[in-house]
């Protein structure tokens, strides 16, 4: 089965409904500019990129599955929103250096696109990212640990960045509190 095929799978047999923000971005949605362009990379059913486009942002949204853009197209003409909604096969996209405002990536782990996607951002352009760690408190999400991240390995994929915010609680305290089993990451690439 091709990646495309598992993906179109999984969004076709989902419960069509109106898809969320990650919360990275719901949570920081405060910093993002006025204006600008922004990619929703990886976009599932595109919450991200309903958000950004809400925003006023000229959003890009990417995905693997073409299942999932059409209903993500439906979604945004149903809202009157204008999304550039791609299907993209993000593991061999060509980025464009400079071209974006903001990039979200949520639940998607690649780590060889790490410098493309700095790259990508234009000076002053801000990351939002947020995908599975290895110190998981449930089971939800991959178990390849090919698809988890390590403790604090947002901070090094993204060294480059300003950092702006960071989260990862993993097990520590009460673990039926606060953000489990992800990561979340707010970069800044400096001018």
């Amino acid at each position: 089965m091709t990646l495309q095929a598992k993906w179109d799978g999984v969004y076709r047999n989902r419960a069509v409904e109106q898809p969320r923000a990650a919360a990275v971005l719901a949570e920081f949605s405060h910093l993002l500019p006025d204006h600008g362009s922004a990619l929703d990379l990886a976009c599932g059913r595109g919450g991200n990129a309903l958000l950004l486009a809400r925003h006023g942002l000229d959003t890009w949204a990417w995905d693997i599955s073409p299942v999932a853009i059409e209903q993500l197209k439906k979604t945004a003409r149903a809202c009157h929103l204008t999304i550039h909604a791609e299907v993209c096969d993000v593991e061999a996209a060509v980025f464009e250096p400079g071209r974006f405002d903001v990039i979200v990536v949520t639940r998607f782990l690649l780590r060889s696109l790490s410098d493309a996607i700095i790259l990508a951002l234009k000076p002053g352009g801000l990351l939002f990212y947020q995908t599975f760690t290895r110190e998981k408190v449930a089971s939800s999400g991959p178990s390849n640990p090919e698809f988890l991240l390590s403790e604090n390995e947002l901070l090094s994929l993204f060294s480059p960045l300003k950092i702006r915010v960071y989260r990862e609680e993993g097990r520590l305290g009460d673990v039926t509190r606060g953000l489990r089993n992800e990561a979340l990451l707010i970069g800044q690439r400096r001018p």
